[in-house]
């Protein structure tokens, strides 16, 4: 009598993920969902970019919006070879952010647009301690050169390559920036109250 038949089930591995230049030619062609795939991979990463350069919850929801229409449109210029689809977006926000933060700035003050936002803002509830409000508002007093800079590298974790393309300077500017950037953010979160650095050294 022969041996009965026996059946093993071989296991399926999960297919991976299609990569970022997959998705954006398969966009192009008109696939809908490609381009989703795309906008939840990576829509927290700028929106965290937006929202530590302008301070701002709600700028932030509208630059991570135009960044991503602005990809739609502009579909058939992004090329691959000279950057990383997030390195690309982020140079997208980085030029809206400092457009809109300009035009904000000149009705209201960075300190007045965290207590307009932060009351509706989910997560400010999860950093609301006074470190981090103060951190905020040091980093969101530096100059903006400085101020991407260190959200590009330390924040992003981009390296210093990456960082250039973004920021379309060499990367020697990009280190002595970040260097630059570092000392002053140091500095102004040493002050406590308007006191200079100096003075909380002898108290």
């Amino acid at each position: 009598m022969p041996s009965p038949l026996i059946l093993t089930r071989v296991p399926v591995e999960d297919a991976p993920e299609p990569s970022d230049p997959e998705l954006v030619e398969r966009a192009r062609g008109g696939e809908r969902e490609a381009f989703g795939f795309l906008y939840r991979r990576h829509q927290a990463y700028v929106y965290r970019f937006a929202r530590a350069m302008t301070g701002s919850a709600a700028l932030a929801e509208d630059i991570v919006q135009e960044v991503f229409l602005a990809l739609m449109r502009d579909l058939d210029r992004y090329d691959a070879s000279r950057a990383g689809l997030r390195t690309y977006l982020f140079g997208v926000a980085r030029n809206l952010a400092r457009y809109k933060t300009r035009s904000l700035r000149r009705l209201i003050s960075l300190d007045q647009v965290e207590e307009a936002v932060g009351r509706d803002d989910p997560a400010a509830a999860l950093s609301s301690n006074e470190e981090t409000r103060h951190l905020r508002r040091c980093l969101g007093a530096l100059p903006a050169r400085y101020r991407e800079v260190i959200i590009l590298c330390d924040l992003q974790e981009l390296d210093y390559a990456e960082t250039a393309v973004v920021l379309k300077v060499p990367i020697g500017t990009v280190r002595s920036r970040l260097h630059r950037g570092r000392r002053l953010l140091i500095e102004r979160l040493r002050r406590r109250d308007g006191v200079p650095v100096a003075k909380r050294c002898l108290i």
